[in-house]
Order: C-alpha cells, then structure tokens, then sequence
C-alpha cells in the first residue's frame, strides 16, 4: 500500500463533481487501500478520491473504535434528518476549522469495492463525516459552509472536551 499526496485548496479537481465508477476491478481496491493508508497516515477519518487527485465517486470513513471501515462508490444521500452544528476540518485544508450545519441523521446508498449495493445509516459526528466526504465528491467544500471559523488552539481545546 502506498501514501499518496494530498490535494490542497485551491486546486479545481476539490470543486470540480466527480465522476461514477463504473468498473469495479483490481485496481479500485489497490486505490481504496491507499485511500485509507493515506487518510491514516495524515490522521485523518474520512477521505475522498478528488483529494488525492482522483476524479471518481470514492469517499472513505474511519471512525476507529473497532469500526470496519466504510468504503462508498458512488454514494448518494437518499435521506437526512436533524440539525447540527459542529467543528469540523478538512485534510485539504491544514490548520484550518469551522463550524458547519449538518443534518444529524443520514442514509445513504452507496457501493462497495465489488459493485455490490448497500443502505448505511449513521448519525451524530460519523454522520457529519459521511457527508463531509460526499460534499467532496460533489465539488463542494465545507468552507462554503463554514458559520464560524474557529483558531487551531480553539479546536483543541473542544477535542478534548468531547
């Protein structure tokens, strides 16, 4: 597995809507794999393929705590519900953080690396990373969500509250 570089702000593929998958092979899951050797390795828990140059519909989340990794191709959000508004930061976006509104809830469809469909509800942080990492695979970045920006020492200090 290999360590890719990170996309960082301002570059067109973090604005640009990626592109369906479509052909479900070996090399989707070298990627995947990756995928997730890089989000680690930048202590990251969620990454998208437009991040590390990929125009594909590929989003990974880690939530850690004995979780299985989720893997989404070609995810769509088919159902939402709540509000919430919490930190976030961004791999693509170093130092930078902010509080964004999302919904609480989620469902999503997606597949996974062998083409197979599945549902996959989530709520609270691990449904804000799943759409944080969907918005990527739309062009759309959570600083045009951003109600606050909030200082890297200001961040800390609410990490460590939760």
């Amino acid at each position: 597995m290999t360590v890719l570089n990170i996309v960082e702000h301002p570059n067109d593929i973090l604005t640009t809507p990626a592109a369906d998958v479509t052909e479900f092979n070996e090399e989707l899951g070298k990627l995947l794999d990756d995928m997730y050797e890089t989000m680690v390795a930048a202590d990251g828990i969620g990454l998208a393929a437009p991040q590390i140059g990929v125009s594909k519909r590929i989003a990974i989340v880690d939530m850690g705590e004995g979780q299985e990794v989720i893997e989404m191709i070609n995810p769509q959000v088919v159902a939402i519900g709540g509000k919430e508004v919490e930190v976030e930061g961004c791999l693509s976006f170093p130092g930078l953080y902010g509080e964004v509104e999302r919904p609480y809830y989620v469902k999503v469809e997606a597949e996974d690396r062998d083409g197979n469909l599945y549902e996959l509800e989530a709520e609270d942080y691990e449904a804000r990373a799943i759409q944080h990492e969907i918005d990527h695979l739309n062009g759309i970045l959570f600083t045009s969500k951003i109600i606050r920006y909030v200082s890297p020492e200001e961040f800390m200090e609410e990490g460590e509250e939760q």
